[in-house]
């Protein structure tokens, strides 16, 4: 079977990520791209407030518990693992959601990490793509629990400082062994005048969005924004963008 095309969203807190992350999933459901895994990678859980789905657990709170308490008679760890994670699967119309919750902290986990790559690896397999929420550092793809991408989308405010945040992240990428040649910038808020200059080709720009402010302070769902905003327009791009990059890969 062929394996789905991977795509991650990676960026320095702060510069919107999440939004744009929760927005390709949508695009992607509305042009038929079905079904897709979303993995939220962050740490710091957010993608399901921004596509509006409940979550309950995450893999890092079920790996602690594995190791931390007492298994049910007649069931060995790996056995736990395996049932515990498909608890941690949320289904939505046209995409399921995986969170990854925090890092492993002190001590081994070597064998619970082998563990949940082996179980993503098989459930991913069912899916048409794999976009994935990720933090600016990467963890889950530099300890292998997460593949590597084929694209990976570095998000970016317009600003000096952010476009050279974006430049260490392409070399953290390339250093865990991702070519240049699949990572891009997508540049969010942007106000059509800003000057871009940074050597990472550009993908998207993403224009500043009233309507995304108005769902961040009244709590509600990303994906509820109107569906003629500015961002949803760019966004739609995006998606056809990274569906054209993934067939010219092969995917």
């Amino acid at each position: 079977m062929i394996r789905p095309c991977t795509v991650v969203i990676s960026g320095k807190g702060g510069t919107g990520k999440t939004t744009i992350a929760s927005l390709l999933i949508d695009a992607l459901i509305a042009a038929g791209e079905r079904p897709i895994l979303a993995v939220d990678a962050d740490p710091n859980a957010n993608l399901h407030e921004a596509l509006g789905i409940a979550l309950t657990e995450t893999l890092g709170s079920m790996r602690e518990e594995a190791f931390t308490r007492s298994i049910p008679p007649g069931m060995d760890r790996t056995g736990y693992v395996r049932y515990r994670f498909r608890r941690a699967l949320a289904e939505a119309e046209g995409y399921d959601l995986l969170a990854m919750g925090r890092p492993e902290g002190s001590g081994c986990y070597c064998f619970p990490n082998a563990l949940l790559t082996e179980c993503i690896e098989t459930l991913e397999r069912g899916y048409r793509l794999v976009v994935v929420d990720s933090e600016a550092g990467m963890e889950h793809i530099a300890r292998g629990t997460i593949q590597s991408p084929k694209v990976l989308l570095i998000v970016s405010d317009p600003g000096a400082r952010g476009m050279r945040t974006a430049g260490r992240i392409r070399d953290l990428a390339e250093s865990l062994g991702l070519s240049r040649e699949r990572i891009f910038l997508v540049v969010n808020r942007d106000r059509g005048d800003d000057t871009i200059e940074s050597d990472l080709p550009l993908i998207a720009r993403i224009p500043e969005d009233p309507g995304i402010g108005e769902a961040d302070l009244a709590g509600t769902p990303i994906v509820g924004i109107p569906q003629n905003s500015p961002a949803r327009a760019a966004v739609r791009d995006l998606a056809a963008r990274l569906v054209e990059e993934c067939a010219r890969r092969g995917e």
